[in-house]
């Protein structure tokens, strides 16, 4: 039994003990029977006025809890769908207290986890917010009055976060671009016109919109300034170029020169202004001395006439140039003149650059070929025969190359300027056959005249038995003498060579008619080999120390050189015929 039976139990006892204790009073004092029962009925009315109170407050408690459990019910359901979170499932098998309590507990949760969410929301709207008028974007798009899911909160804390890392790149570009401009705009002595010109340089710099169109327009601002700061640096350049070249015509002092030399450096505005007003000083003072400018600028035009391979006539087709009358018009002419020369050289740099080179080519090349004609070569010790074969050679090799490829250049350039390319009035190919022709010409002459030098020489040695020995060399202390036992027909081609020209061949004097001697006759047992063959006897020269097989130019002798070296032995004699020399 519950211990709420046994006190109602108990209670009822009492009640019956009370009623027995108040008829046992009442029939003690002798209260008539009537009064006994009005009594009575006194007492059963109390105690069931209490009860019935009693009762009455806890039907009242339970139409509360029903009533609460209700509501807890509906709010609870409310809320989780609002937080987007699954139904409460109610506890089974308890009483109407406890599954009050439960409900009311678990809406007070979410309804703390509500308000928690929306505190949230309610900050990061205010974040986006001001990253939306700062970055000038679209706000999120999430209502303010609904209660977003753990999902969105978290998309919409990354979404922040992002655009604070927009933020702060888009404020670093700015202050970069800003730092830009405001250098420009010194540089340019600038005053700020436009809105943005001002914003960028009034405002504070976290105030500044950094949308995407403020963020364009200050690169389309950097670009204007750039040009503008370009045009200014062209302009200038321009100005100092005609500066220069008036201080030049006009023979303007050093000490003034340098006195403006800020104004050559830098291109700001008030340099700009500086060289203009120089610019103009000296145009007057040019038309002042336009004798010795127009002077001056004949010697440029001269000097690129020579840079661009002009002709007489084409030099003689500009008629101002032998002008003597000095005015104003014939000076714009010179300009003229000068500038389109200028830019005729540029505009085929290219192609003169290249002729240039194979012209200066062609000269060094002439050049080795004259020093390997001339005797005193051979008295050189530092290997300059071998250096200038070398180049020779090279030459030969790159002067058909360099002439091959502007043949194809000067056909292209042809083809597309529709006319000949001349070098001093005639074709460059032309001109490179005749140079060849002329060369192969003198190279003729010269061997004619060597070929009648030779012979010359050749009768008087035998007319008058005189020889022209090749004067040799004191040796040195301690030099071992070679060996003279050594035989000729075991010697090589290039030992041959120049044992002939350091020991030339024997040619026996004929007598002179009428018996005469010698002009020198040697005296006796001194160069046998010189002496007078008897009478009758014909002229002895040995084949092998014949003068014509002597090598008579330079090539022959490095080719006779170079087979010399394939031997051990071979490698020998030329180190101390080197050395001889």
């Amino acid at each position: 039994m519950r211990k709420s039976e046994v006190l109602a139990a108990e209670a009822v006892t009492c009640l019956n003990k009370a009623l027995y204790h108040l008829k046992e009073i009442w029939e003690e004092i002798g209260i008539p029977e009537d009064q006994r029962l009005q009594r009575t009925n006194v007492v059963k009315n109390h105690v069931k006025g209490l009860l019935d109170m009693m009762i009455q407050e806890e039907e009242s408690m339970r139409k509360r809890l029903i009533t609460s459990i209700q509501a807890c019910r509906a709010e609870m359901e409310t809320l989780c769908l609002e937080l987007q979170l699954p139904t409460f499932e109610e506890e089974k098998g308890i009483s109407m207290l406890q599954q009050e309590k439960n409900m009311r507990t678990e809406v007070e949760v979410l309804t703390k986890e509500k308000a928690n969410r929306m505190q949230q929301l309610k900050i990061l709207l205010e974040q986006d917010q001001d990253l939306c008028d700062i970055l000038c974007s679209m706000p999120y798009g999430i209502a303010a009055d609904s209660v977003p899911s753990v999902e969105q909160l978290e998309s919409f804390q990354q979404h922040i976060q992002n655009q604070n890392e927009e933020k702060a790149r888009r404020h670093a570009e700015f202050k970069a671009l800003k730092k830009q401009i405001i250098l420009y705009m010194e540089e340019l002595d600038h005053i700020p016109e436009t809105s943005i010109e001002k914003d960028v340089l009034c405002e504070d710099e976290d105030s500044f919109c950094l949308s995407r169109e403020n963020i364009t327009s200050l690169k389309l601002l950097i670009c204007q300034l750039e040009e503008r700061k370009a045009e200014n640096e062209a302009t200038c350049e321009n100005h100092r170029e005609k500066i220069q070249q008036l201080w030049d015509r006009l023979q303007v002092p050093q000490e003034e020169r340098e006195a403006f030399n800020e104004h050559m450096v830098s291109s700001k505005k008030r340099n700009l202004e500086a060289l203009r007003s120089e610019v103009q000083r000296l145009e007057e003072l040019k038309l002042l001395n336009i004798h010795n400018v127009t002077d001056a600028i004949r010697s440029e035009i001269a000097v690129l006439w020579e840079k661009c391979f002009f002709s007489t006539e084409q030099r003689q087709a500009f008629t101002p140039y032998f002008s003597e009358d000095f005015t104003e018009e014939l000076l714009s002419q010179h300009d003229a003149e000068i500038q389109r020369m200028k830019q005729h050289y540029e505009d085929h740099k290219e192609l003169f650059d290249g002729v240039h080179q194979w012209e200066e080519n062609w000269r060094h090349f002439q050049e080795l070929e004259k020093k390997a004609t001339d005797p005193t070569r051979f008295t050189n010790r530092g290997g300059n025969l071998l250096k200038e074969e070398k180049q020779r050679s090279e030459l030969q090799k790159h002067l058909p190359k360099l002439e091959k490829k502007l043949k194809s250049e000067i056909e292209a350039w042809e083809g597309e300027h529709g006319r000949e390319f001349l070098v001093n009035g005639q074709k460059f190919l032309q001109y490179v056959e005749e140079q060849w022709e002329l060369y192969q010409i003198e190279k003729e002459r010269e061997k004619q005249e060597r070929h009648l030098k030779k012979s010359k020489q050749t009768e008087e040695d035998m007319l008058y038995g005189t020889i022209i020995r090749t004067p040799t060399k004191r040796r040195f202390l301690g030099t071992p003498t070679p060996n003279k036992s050594r035989k000729v027909s075991n010697l090589s081609l290039f030992e041959r060579v120049v044992l002939r020209r350091t020991h030339p061949a024997p040619v026996s004097a004929a007598r002179t008619p009428g018996g005469a001697k010698p002009p020198h006759p040697p005296s006796k047992g001194c160069n046998k080999e010189n002496e007078v063959q008897p009478k009758g006897t014909p002229l002895a020269c040995p084949s092998q120390y014949s003068i014509n097989s002597v090598a008579s130019t330079y090539s022959e002798f490095v080719r006779d050189l170079s087979k010399a070296s394939n031997t051990k032995n071979q490698h020998g004699v030329l180190n101390s015929t080197i050395t001889n020399f």
